[in-house]
C-alpha cells in the first residue's frame, strides 16, 4: 500500500511547473496528504545597472525578487474547493535549486516530489542542465516529473463532475 502524507511540488512558475502542481494537488487530494509548494530563488550577488545608470542595492533587489515570488506562490495556491487542501508554501534562496529541493524534502520527511521538466535535449540540456534530472538522481524519495504538454491523466474537477452527472 502506498501512503503519501507529504507531497512536495517544486515550482519555477513555468507551464511544466503548473502541470506538476495540478498532479501534486490531485495526488494530495487522493491520499489526503499535505501539499508543500516550494520555489527556489537564485541568490542575488551583484547590483544591476540600467540603461540610465540606475543602480539598485543587492538587498533591495533580493527583497523585490523574493516579494514577487511570494506573490506568485500565493496566486498559485488559491484554492476555491469546498474542502481546501492542507498546504505549506515555502520560499528558499539558493544558487543550487536541485540541492535546495532535496534538502527541503529530507528536512520535512517528504514522501513524493513532483516537479515539471522542460524536456530540453541536446545542446540546450548541456548548457542549461536540468534541475529535475538532478533532483531525480539525489532525492531521498520517489520523484514524479511532469512534462507539459504531454500525456495528461489528471482530469480537471469540473470534467469529473460533468461526467458523473
Amino acid at each position: 500500500m502506498i501512503a503519501l502524507k507529504r507531497i512536495l511540488v517544486a515550482t519555477d512558475f513555468s507551464e511544466p511547473a503548473d502541470a506538476a502542481l495540478t498532479y501534486g494537488r490531485a495526488l494530495a487530494r487522493t491520499f489526503d496528504a499535505t501539499l508543500h509548494v516550494l520555489h527556489v530563488v537564485g541568490t542575488v550577488s551583484y547590483a544591476v545597472y540600467g540603461a540610465e545608470g540606475f543602480a539598485m542595492s543587492v538587498p533591495e533587489l533580493r527583497q523585490e525578487v523574493e516579494d514577487d515570488a511570494r506573490l506568485q506562490l500565493d496566486n498559485l495556491l488559491v484554492d476555491n474547493d469546498e474542502r481546501p487542501l492542507p498546504t505549506r508554501r515555502m520560499l528558499i534562496t539558493s544558487d543550487a535549486p536541485a540541492l535546495a529541493i532535496v534538502e527541503y524534502a529530507r528536512q520535512h520527511d517528504i514522501d513524493l516530489i513532483v516537479t515539471g521538466t522542460h524536456g530540453r535535449g541536446g545542446v540546450a540540456h548541456l548548457l542549461l542542465g536540468s534541475v529535475a534530472e538532478r533532483v531525480v538522481r539525489i532525492a531521498p524519495c520517489p520523484v514524479l516529473t511532469v512534462r507539459h504538454p504531454e500525456h495528461e491523466f489528471v482530469v480537471p474537477d469540473a470534467l469529473v463532475a460533468a461526467a458523473k452527472a
